[in-house]
């Protein structure tokens, strides 16, 4: 009985440090730039001379947006549309809708050409 268990023992530690996986942290990939060093010093200095930085803190994209669209005509297409999203977006995912109403609104485009092969035989 203890010359199993001691067998086992050993063949356990023994199979023990041939477990270990390879170190996932170096990268035998060799980066091969197509820009030279001018080039990307070039681009930090454009996008730094730019102002914007999206990673900042203080980024904010929309302020220097303006919108062709008055804020009564969004507001109407808001009103005009509010009872068909409603619908659409319901418990049945507007399936009573699209039936009282003929079907979906708007025909849904089809791909003649997929699945038909270049040089058919």
């Amino acid at each position: 009985m203890n010359t199993r268990l001691v067998l086992s023992s050993l063949l356990l530690a023994a199979f023990a440090g041939n477990a270990l996986a390879d170190d996932p942290t170096v990268v035998n990939d060799h980066f091969v730039s197509t820009k030279t060093r001018a080039e990307v010093k070039a681009e930090l200095k454009a996008f730094e001379a730019s102002g914007r930085n999206p990673w900042s803190i203080a980024y904010q994209p929309l302020k220097y947006f303006h919108s062709d669209t008055s804020r009564q005509a969004v507001e109407k297409q808001y009103l005009a549309s509010r009872d068909q999203v409603q619908a659409l977006t319901g418990e049945d995912s507007g399936s009573f809708y699209l039936a009282q109403s003929g079907g979906a609104t708007q025909a849904a485009p089809t791909l003649a050409a997929a699945g038909t092969p270049v040089h058919a035989q």
